[in-house]
């Protein structure tokens, strides 16, 4: 189990990476899906030659680190998915397709009730038959999903634990979209700048970078601008949509090094050039 948890550790750090260097939306669910579905297909071969010590080992593994597993690839999947069918319209079309996308997520725990809150009130009286292979009831309420998966590596629930961790993150997702819509939506034109010619073309996490340190560092208004003013400032300013930067600040403060590094590189290439105009004197 060790090795298994090592590779969860190795993902969920891979998959940082890609969130934090990757702008493109649809280009980091296609690498996070590629390193995801890797990452199963290793811990399927590691499990497929384990035998579990009792059904407690294999019960927690299916109910508390398998779903970890899948619940990225579901995430990602789902992401890709709205994304990609996402309407070209107002911003009042934007927000009924992602109001509507928060329904099926409703839909789904409506549908799954029982087993919700059989999973948040974190009991434990059924997990000999949710989380133990080959104990599956058909009286239950399945996905089809079981139906169709290799029965060595699945059990009867652990999709849906995986399925419930996907589904909060994909709410998250869902109303940060909502939110920014919002943002956009509620700047009155008296705020909107000119539409400027000058495009930010290093990655959108560099900017964020700079907007915290400048935040952090009270140079603008005196120190009295907030963040999302401050934010909203630069966006408009280089023609670019921030989208959860938030999150991407968050994601900056886990990086095991380098967490300036745009900052770092700035100051590198400042100090080159003093170095090379001190060279002409």
């Amino acid at each position: 189990m060790y090795k298994i948890e090592i590779l969860l550790l190795n993902l969920a750090e891979q998959l940082n990476f890609i969130d934090i260097e990757v702008d493109d939306i649809l280009l980091k669910c296609e690498k996070s899906v590629e390193i995801t579905v890797k990452a199963i297909q290793v811990a399927k071969r590691e499990i497929l030659r384990t035998t579990f010590k009792s059904d407690a080992e294999e019960i927690n593994f299916f109910k508390e680190i398998k779903p970890q597993f899948t619940s990225k690839r579901i995430y990602y999947n789902s992401v890709y998915r709205i994304e990609t069918k996402k309407p070209s319209g107002s911003i009042r079309v934007l927000k009924k397709y992602y109001n509507n996308e928060l329904e099926k997520l409703k839909r789904y725990f409506d549908d799954n009730l029982d087993f919700y809150k059989y999973y948040r009130t974190k009991s434990t009286y059924l997990d000999y038959k949710y989380f133990v292979r080959g104990t599956f009831d058909v009286k239950q309420n399945l996905d089809n999903f079981y139906y169709e998966a290799d029965l060595k590596f699945t059990t009867s629930h652990d999709f849906k634990v995986a399925k419930i961790m996907a589904n909060d993150l994909i709410q998250v997702y869902l109303e940060d979209q909502l939110s920014n819509l919002d943002r956009k939506e509620n700047r009155s034109s008296s705020e909107v700048l000119p539409k400027s010619a000058v495009y930010w073309t290093s990655t959108k996490v560099s900017l964020i970078e700079l907007i915290y340190a400048i935040n952090a560092a009270g140079v603008l208004n005196h120190g009295q601008l907030e963040l999302n003013a401050t934010a909203d400032f630069f966006e408009k300013v280089f023609n670019i949509d921030l989208g959860q930067y938030h999150r991407s600040f968050l994601e900056l403060r886990e990086r095991k090094n380098a967490r300036t590094k745009f900052l770092d590189f700035l100051k590198e290439v400042l100090t080159r050039k003093m170095d090379d105009a001190d060279e002409l004197l």
